[in-house]
């Protein structure tokens, strides 16, 4: 899950940067309005931590225009401002919900998942491939009921994978929602992050879930028998020497 934090107190910013992602998201923070509508109308997230009191173009002027081009993607405001009007104003003008500063993290955490579960489109409290199973809420994870440790890291690149099951996911999709806008995708840190999860989650199960697709990413799927016989045979297909026994008996047939 990628999410964009619009917030312009530094600390305020890596604090919330800080906890996301130790809880498996991955984050991007905007220093103004500006560049905050900039980011959510340019990018890819499902989620936006939203201050009102920004330099440049306020919160509510940001929400106000997503709404208007139709990006409906959750809207969190979080402010100092506490009165009864504005969030009032910041619910109308189009967030999904709004959280007052001071806060506490752990019920900011609580309201970005309660926001990611809402809607047919959102991420469901569990997710399961096969007998891979995922729990969202409690980033619990099993397979064939042996409990599977993850980092924060493993645990969004697989989220990413069970959510887009028999979908292949090319390097810059996966670099864009597990990582940040600021990653190298040049670098072999995708690479050696599939292979951590392959160790975990594939190593000692069948059938095998994670699939290189060469030259373009990665896929979670079952292979079917057809596609194992081909990858075990390096990529060519078995086919029938049909036309060379019919060249071989014609051969024989005229001498």
């Amino acid at each position: 899950m990628r999410i964009l934090v619009v917030e312009d107190e530094k600390k305020v910013a890596s604090f919330i940067k800080r906890g996301l992602e130790e809880a498996g998201y991955s984050v991007d923070i905007a220093s103004d309005g500006v560049e905050g509508s900039y980011m959510a109308e340019s990018d890819d997230y499902d989620l936006i931590v939203l201050d009102l009191i920004l330099p440049r173009k306020s919160g509510l002027e940001v929400c106000k225009e997503l709404r208007d081009q139709k990006i409906n993607l959750p809207i969190l405001i979080l402010s100092a401002r506490d009165t009864v009007e504005d969030k009032v104003s910041g619910l109308d003008t189009g967030a999904d919900d709004y959280l007052t500063k001071p806060f506490a993290f752990s019920e900011l955490l609580a309201r970005v998942r309660a926001l990611l579960r809402r809607g047919e489109t959102m991420t469901p409290i569990k997710l399961q491939v096969v007998d891979l199973v995922m729990d969202t809420v409690t980033h619990e994870v099993s397979r064939a009921g042996k409990e599977i440790k993850l980092t924060g890291k493993e645990y969004s690149l697989l989220e990413y994978f069970m959510m887009n099951p028999n979908k292949v996911l090319t390097r810059t999709m996966l670099s864009e929602h597990v990582w940040d806008y600021t990653f190298d995708t040049f670098s072999n840190v995708i690479d050696v992050y599939i292979n951590y999860l392959r160790n975990k989650v594939d190593r000692d199960f069948e059938p095998k879930l994670i699939h290189t697709v060469r030259g373009v990413g990665y896929i979670m799927k079952v292979k079917t028998p057809e596609e194992e016989q081909e990858e075990k045979s390096g990529g060519r297909p078995k086919i029938k020497d049909r036309g060379g026994k019919r060249a071989r008996d014609k051969s024989a047939e005229e001498t």
